[in-house]
């Protein structure tokens, strides 16, 4: 079996799809998904389907679904299968389980690739980091379950995943302002700066990707512009971080050259306290 859950939802056993086409399917397959091998509670199930008001008979119309999945399940494995649909999707006390590997799901690779990224971007080795944090964000193909009709549980595990995902990416560009690439990254964090207007992180990213390509003066403008709006839209000043970022441009302060502060610090740390 073969699960994406990092963009559309796609689920496919000896290459025949089993995504049904009705909503509240998908929404139980998402979910399932999400937490292979691990049983997903019946209560949890009917939140992600009706709220905290489930009609009468929530229950049996779960069951229903529950059945017509795994009808969808046992014709794409064949009567050949050594194992049956129930066994795959299995019934556990309180709850149902997908019993597949982890690897099956997308989400679950694009996981332990940055986490590989994670580790070797703490012990200082900026290729494989990377490398790694590339391959896992490689692994997205649009918004998380972005075809599924999602509840009030997948809500919060598409919040998470997305905020995952910006992390991954402020991680991978950490990693490539380490290994010189600062021109490389302008015109994809001018656009990452763009869609998230408020995100001290990014505009530190770009402040010093644009400083080590000789463009001090619209680094500069890029946090005289922050600042604005930070006041304007929010009350707030820059953190402090930030600031003292800034003045260490106008101090043309050597720390922010590439070979120079610590190695194994994100960009929006370098200035940290």
């Amino acid at each position: 079996m073969k699960i994406q859950v990092l963009g559309p939802l796609s689920a496919e056993v000896n290459g025949g799809s089993i995504v049904p086409t009705a909503g509240k399917p998908r929404q139980i397959l998402s979910l399932l998904a999400l937490y292979p091998g691990r049983v997903m509670p019946v209560p949890t199930l009917m939140e992600e389907l009706w709220g905290t008001e489930p009609p009468p008979s929530a229950l049996t119309t779960l069951q229903t679904y529950i059945l017509q999945l795994r009808r969808r399940l046992g014709t794409a494995m064949g009567p050949g299968s050594p194992a049956g649909a129930k066994d795959v999707l299995a019934t556990r006390h309180g709850g149902y389980l997908l019993q597949i590997d982890e690897d099956c799901v997308d989400v679950h690779q694009y996981e332990k690739l940055a986490r590989e990224g994670q580790i070797a971007f703490e012990a200082g080795d900026n290729e494989v980091s990377a490398a790694r944090f590339r391959a896992s964000l490689d692994l997205w193909t649009g918004g998380p379950l972005v075809d599924v009709k999602t509840g009030p549980v997948l809500d919060i595990e598409v919040m998470r995943l997305q905020e995952s995902r910006l992390v991954t990416v402020e991680r991978r560009i950490d990693a490539d302002l380490r290994l010189g690439r600062h021109s490389e990254l302008i015109a994809e964090l001018t656009e990452l700066r763009a869609r998230h207007p408020h995100h001290e992180g990014l505009h530190s990213q770009v402040m010093v990707a644009l400083y080590r390509s000789g463009r001090q003066a619209t680094a500069l403008e890029v946090y005289r512009r922050l600042r604005m709006r930070l006041i304007d839209e929010l009350g707030v000043e820059p953190s402090p971080q930030l600031q003292r970022m800034h003045q260490a441009m106008l101090a043309v302060d050597p720390q922010l050259d590439v070979l120079a502060g610590p190695r194994r610090s994100s960009t929006f740390d370098l200035f940290a306290a």
